[in-house]
């Protein structure tokens, strides 16, 4: 069993950046990865980023690989999601996942991660 608590989201303008954090505890992280997805009102969640936790190696959703960095912290089993000059199309609540590698699914598919935190919301207003 592994818990998920993401904070740092809030109510930002366009432009601006922000820095949301996800604590895992409860179990080991090697052979994981560990995701951000968001989810907007009346849309589909979508990947947005993930990270191999023993390899530091990431993945990103295209339209988001020049504006958001996803890094570690092994020390702290911290997963950050560093975004940057945002816009109010990045409107979303951003979930954290951790998943086993070992699946058949990809890093970018939802359906591979089996724990997911609560979510923390970011606003961008225009």
């Amino acid at each position: 069993q592994v818990d998920l608590v993401e904070s740092g989201g809030g109510l930002v303008q366009a432009g601006d950046s922000l820095r949301l954090s996800c604590v895992a505890s409860g179990g080991t992280l090697s052979n994981y990865a560990m995701g951000w997805f968001r989810q907007a009102p009346g849309k589909a969640r979508e990947f947005v980023a993930a990270i191999r936790w023993s390899t530091g190696s990431t993945d990103y959703a295209g339209s988001m690989k020049w504006r958001f960095s996803i890094s570690r912290d092994s020390a702290k089993n911290t997963v950050y999601l560093q975004m940057s000059s945002l816009k109010p199309e990045d409107t979303a609540a951003y979930y954290c996942a951790a998943g086993w590698l070992g699946g058949v699914y990809t890093i970018r598919a939802s359906d591979m991660y089996n724990y997911w935190g609560q979510g923390t919301q970011v606003t961008v207003s225009s």
